[in-house]
C-alpha cells in the first residue's frame, strides 16, 4: 500500500476563508494530477475523508483536495458568492484552483456544488482535466450551446433511485465527451450507498485520463 500524507488548512478566496483537507502521495512521490472534491448541502469535506475517497485517490497516486463550500462545514463563516440554486461566478472555482495550486484538476461535484462547478466547466478557457457530476443542481441553467462547447471528459454518476439524478442527466447528456455510471438501487448520495462501486468507477475514469 502506498504511503500518503494528510493535511488540513485554509485558503483565502475572493476575501473569504475556506477550509480544505488534502491527502496526497508521500514526499518524494510525484502526484499524477489533482482531484478537487466538492460536496452537497448536508455534507462537507469530512464526507470524503470518512468514506475513504481521499485515501483511495492518494493511494492511487493522485493529489486529492476536498474543500468546505462557503457557509458550510468549517467554511461556515464564509459568504457564498450566490444564493443556493443560483449559478456562482465561474471565477470562484478558478480562484480555488489557483489558491491550492492544483493545476488543471478533475472536479467531483455532487448535488448543491453544481452551482459552482457548472459555471467553471463552461467558462471560456476553463482548465479542467475531467468532470464528475453526481446529480448536481443547476443543470437546467446551462444553455445547450454552452454544453456543446465543453471538451472536458465527463463521468456522469447518479443512483437509479434518485429522481434528481435522472433529471440532471437529461441536461448533462448534452456534454459531448461523457460516460455514464448509474448505481442500481442507490439514492441521491449514491457514493454513500455503494462506496465500492463509486470508488472503482471513479478510479477507472481517472486512469483513462492519464
Amino acid at each position: 500500500m502506498s504511503q500518503v500524507e494528510h493535511a488540513d488548512g485554509t485558503i483565502q478566496v475572493q476575501d473569504q476563508k475556506l477550509f480544505f483537507r488534502e491527502t496526497r502521495p508521500a514526499s518524494g512521490q510525484a502526484a499524477r494530477f489533482s482531484v478537487l472534491l466538492l460536496h452537497g448541502l448536508h455534507f462537507s469535506s469530512e464526507t470524503w475523508q470518512k468514506l475513504g475517497t481521499l485515501l483511495k485517490l492518494a493511494e492511487a497516486g493522485y493529489r486529492a483536495v476536498a474543500i468546505d463550500l462557503p457557509g458550510l462545514g468549517h467554511s461556515k463563516e464564509a459568504v457564498a458568492p450566490a444564493s443556493i440554486g443560483e449559478l456562482a461566478p465561474g471565477s470562484f472555482l478558478m480562484d480555488v484552483v489557483d489558491a491550492l495550486n492544483l493545476g488543471p484538476p478533475v472536479v467531483i461535484s455532487p448535488s448543491l456544488s453544481g452551482m459552482y462547478s457548472l459555471p467553471f466547466l463552461t467558462s471560456p478557457g476553463s482548465q479542467l482535466r475531467g468532470y464528475v457530476p453526481v446529480a448536481p443542481i443547476c443543470t437546467d441553467k446551462i444553455s445547450a450551446t454552452d454544453y456543446a462547447s465543453v471538451k472536458t471528459p465527463t463521468l456522469i454518476v447518479y443512483g437509479s433511485q434518485d429522481p434528481m439524478g435522472s433529471t440532471s442527466f437529461e441536461h448533462l447528456k448534452q456534454l459531448p465527451h461523457h460516460k455514464v455510471l448509474v448505481m442500481e438501487g442507490a439514492g441521491h448520495p449514491c457514493y454513500l450507498d455503494k462506496p465500492e462501486e463509486w470508488h472503482q468507477g471513479l478510479l477507472n475514469f481517472l486512469r483513462d485520463l492519464a
